[in-house]
Parts: C-alpha cells; sequence; structure tokens
C-alpha cells in the first residue's frame, strides 16, 4: 500500500481538476503524468526535498517520491541557509526542489515522454515504507525529525473520508504552508474527496478573501492567527463569502474570542476545529459543525464553553488522560494526553516513542469532559513551576484575554534565584501593567498573578501561528531593555 493509490483512484473517477496554482489547472490524470514523469527524474536519489511555496510541483514532488519509493521531505524555506544545509546534510543523495525552481522544473516534466511500462520499479506494496518525514517546528526545542509511513497517512485518509463524495463544484483553498502536516493531508483528502485544490503562496487576508471569491471556494483551513485577521478583514469588508459553506481551523491553541467572532461574521459557514500533531498523521480529534452550533446558541455555561474544546476523537482513535506517573485521572481532571490508533506514528528518525500498547505521548496537557470533549490546555513543556507549584500558562493567558484592550497574550516562565521561575505576562494591546495584574489576581491565585507585564507590537509565531514561547524567553533573559519589548515591572 503507497499514497498513489489516492492518485490511481481519482484518476479513474472523471477528468475533473484537481489541483489549481497560479493560473493553471490539471485533472488527476494529468497529475499523476507529471508524478510518474517525476519518478523518472527522481531514480537514483535517496529522497526528495521540496523547499518551496505552495505551487503545483508540491503534490507533482510529493506523489513522483511516492512513485519511485523514496521519503519526500518538505522544508520550512523560510529557514537561514545555514539551518536549510544543516538539513539537506541529513540526507545526503537527494533531490532538492527550491521556490526559484518550481516553474522550470514543471515546465521540464511538461517536455518529458511518459515511463514506458517496467521504468517505474519500486515497490509500492510495502506499508511500512517511509513516506514523509516532516521537521517538527520546535516552538520549545530544536526540531525532530517526524517519520510517516505509508500505512499511517493512508490510516488517516481511509479512516476518516469518504471516497469522491464531494460536488464537482467543490473547491479548497490551502493557504497553510506545504512544510506543515496539514499541508500534506489537506492535499491528500481534497483529493481523495474530489474536491479542486487551489493553491495559495503565502498569506493575506484581503488576498485570501478574494480569491475565496474569484474561485467559489467552498472548504478552507486557516491556523489561528490566519483566522483573526480574516474575521477583523471581513468585519469591515461587508462582503460575505457566500461560497464559503465549510471553514476548518487549527494548528495552534484557538481563543473563544477570536471563533465566536468568527461564528458572528460568517454565519452560514459550518466551522470546524481539527486537533492532530505531525507524529499522528493530522487530526485525531475534532469538533464539527453542529458541536459549534449548539455551543454558540446554548446559555449553560458547560456546553458553551465547548467552544474552547477540539471536539471528540475520530473513528479509530483513543484518547487518554494520565498523570505524571502513567495513572489514569478522572473525568475533567487536567493530565497528560496519550493517543492510539492506526494512523499515530510517534516515530523520530529511527526511534519510536509509543510504549509496549503502542500509546503516543502528546506532551500535551488537557482533560476529557463526561461527553467525550477533549480540552487541551497546553504543552507539558511550557509548564512553569513557581515555588515549587505547577503553572499551566494557558489559565493565566485565557484571563489575560478576557482584559478589555488585551488582545494576544503569553504567559512565560524565566528564571529567578528566589522562586525558581517568575511569571512574566507578554501581552500585544494596550492597558496599564498593575492593572492588568489587579485583573489576573482577582480572578485566579495570588500565585497565579503575573510578576510582570511586557508590552509587544506583536508575539513570535510560525508560519502556522504556533507561539514561540524559547523566543520570549531568550528576550526577556538577555536583555531587560530589549529594543523589541516595553517592559513594565509591576
Amino acid at each position: 500500500m503507497n499514497i498513489t493509490m489516492i492518485l490511481e483512484m481519482t484518476s479513474e473517477v472523471d477528468d475533473r481538476l484537481v489541483i489549481t496554482s497560479a493560473g493553471r489547472s490539471v485533472t488527476a490524470v494529468e497529475l499523476s503524468v507529471l508524478a510518474r514523469r517525476a519518478a523518472r527524474r527522481f531514480d537514483g536519489c535517496s529522497a526528495v526535498l521540496y523547499e518551496g511555496v505552495n505551487h503545483l510541483a508540491y503534490p507533482v514532488a510529493l506523489f513522483g517520491a511516492a512513485y519511485a519509493g523514496i521519503p519526500f521531505v518538505p522544508l520550512n524555506y523560510r529557514l537561514s541557509d545555514t539551518a536549510l544545509s544543516a538539513l539537506e546534510d541529513k540526507h545526503p543523495g537527494a533531490a532538492i526542489l527550491r521556490s526559484d525552481d518550481l516553474d522550470s522544473w514543471i515546465a521540464e516534466l511538461d517536455d518529458l515522454p511518459d515511463p514506458a511500462p517496467g521504468d517505474l520499479t519500486a515497490d509500492l506494496t510495502d506499508p511500512d515504507a517511509v513516506a514523509v518525514v516532516i521537521y517538527t517546528s520546535g516552538t520549545t526545542s530544536e526540531p525532530k525529525a517526524a517519520v510517516l509511513r505509508q500505512r499511517h497517512l493512508l490510516a488517516y485518509v481511509f479512516n476518516t473520508l469518504e471516497f469522491n463524495s464531494a460536488p464537482v463544484h467543490h473547491a479548497a483553498l490551502v493557504a497553510v504552508p506545504p512544510y506543515h502536516i496539514a499541508g500534506l493531508t489537506n492535499l491528500m483528502s481534497n483529493l481523495y474527496t474530489g474536491r479542486r485544490i487551489v493553491y495559495a503562496t503565502g498569506f493575506d487576508a484581503a488576498r485570501w478573501i478574494r480569491t475565496v471569491r474569484a474561485e467559489s471556494v467552498t472548504h478552507a483551513m486557516l491556523v489561528p492567527t490566519m483566522l483573526a485577521r480574516v474575521v477583523d478583514a471581513l468585519s469591515t469588508d461587508g462582503g460575505g463569502l457566500p461560497s464559503l459553506t465549510n471553514l476548518a481551523y487549527g494548528g495552534a491553541r484557538t481563543p473563544r474570542a477570536v471563533i465566536e467572532s468568527a461564528l458572528e461574521v460568517l454565519p452560514d459557514t459550518d466551522f470546524v476545529n481539527a486537533y492532530g500533531l505531525t507524529e499522528t498523521a493530522s487530526s485525531i480529534a475534532v469538533l464539527g459543525p453542529e458541536d459549534h452550533r449548539v455551543a454558540i446558541g446554548s446559555d449553560e455555561p458547560a456546553v458553551r464553553g465547548r467552544l474552547g474544546s477540539v471536539g471528540r476523537p475520530l473513528p479509530g482513535i483513543e484518547v487518554a488522560i494520565r498523570d505524571e506517573h502513567g495513572g489514569s485521572v478522572p473525568t475533567g481532571v487536567e493530565g497528560l494526553v496519550f493517543v492510539r490508533g492506526d494512523q499515530i506514528s510517534g516515530e523520530y528518525g529511527s526511534r519510536s516513542v509509543l510504549d509496549d500498547e503502542g500509546w503516543f505521548p502528546t506532551r500535551d496537557l488537557g482533560r476529557l469532559d463526561a461527553d467525550g470533549y477533549l480540552y487541551i490546555e497546553g504543552r507539558a513543556d511550557d509548564t512553569i513551576i513557581r515555588g515549587g507549584e505547577n503553572i499551566a500558562p494557558a489559565e493565566v493567558e485565557d484571563v489575560l484575554l478576557e482584559y478589555p484592550g488585551v488582545t494576544e497574550a503569553a504567559v512565560v516562565g524565566v528564571p529567578d534565584p528566589e522562586w525558581g521561575q517568575r511569571l512574566v505576562a507578554v501581552v500585544v494591546g494596550a492597558g496599564d501593567a498593575e492593572e492588568i495584574r489587579a485583573w489576573v489576581r482577582s480572578r485566579l491565585r495570588s500565585a497565579k498573578t503575573p510578576d510582570s507585564i511586557v508590552f509587544t507590537p506583536e508575539l513570535p509565531r510560525t508560519e502556522t501561528g504556533k507561539l514561540l514561547r524559547r523566543n520570549l524567553i531568550s528576550d526577556i533573559t538577555e536583555s531587560e531593555t530589549n529594543p523589541e519589548l516595553e517592559k513594565n515591572n509591576a
């Protein structure tokens, strides 16, 4: 079994368009031809390193690598030359595709003859063959090479989607970067369901809105920072997005205020919150459209609070909440999130972190309510230990976001000789530091009140919206007068 099955199945159905990129559209048959030609070009290579933007070359290279029987490795093209070279060195003998090369590379493939029978000799039947290697974003530590095998990706697609189920007019706008797991699974899931993929290069809220309207986009996926910008733009635009029937969001924690505003601005759009990790081959839990409608229309705090959840596990996925010693915790109690299922890899390089029963430690902190809804409260690695007490940044951040004038907030622990760590809140917006501290103190225990407030124009995030806490900690500890930050000690 190989992910080329998805392309082959789609090619046999009809001649609908499946990819639109930079003004060019191709059918599944045309995509398959280009991918097979690419596979011939990859003959003798150890892997395919994709260092480009969203482009027709992305699916061609992915499936070309699969036809050639070698791993596909999408890399963050925004990294420095030094960082990219270091990753390239980990894959000697690999073919490398960079943004500046993509147009000419596709043009070369257009002029090649089709492979003759027998030209492609790779074994496409091994479900344990490595399909993709994705370097994790490394928000708190150095990136790790997450390995996804053919069976992991196929399990995600086959267990959660219905083949060729999309009407012919459906189109999905993909703006998430190609080096993220969402970029990969957006391609496979939309191709499998028969939905045309429209690639966006980079992200700008106004341009994204124009593309949705111009291409009659029905489906899209945004990370929280993108969603917030689109909501802001639509609030002043006034034109709406009548074609957009489904909008998924995820990739990072989404403030409830953002999704509540989105539901108000796009009342006719179905919203889906998807939770997953690179190591789980994308989504493992989903808060569906009906969940959103019920929650936003409810006066019951517990039901409305589901807007802060990531929904329920997908078919074939098990979720367990454990304490730090591996024991189970009662319903509603926060603990470490473990997941198990056929799509779960949990493999880095040649090292697996699955336990003997196949459970993967996500390193996320979360809880399950009585109805099976999963709430993610943050990363275990982000936990601040102040005077021996464990403090989850997300709890404090939620309170900060309720303060009038604060639009974004991050709480980090920095070294302190007396307490071990002290709490520093980095906020985007306006306000008085002492008033903000008093606001938190009135709603949480004094131990969870930030020791100081830092104001900044923006928080450092990855392109997929994940907060780079290590950058904040480094800025604060290196210099109290960092020019990027205006610090008000309380």
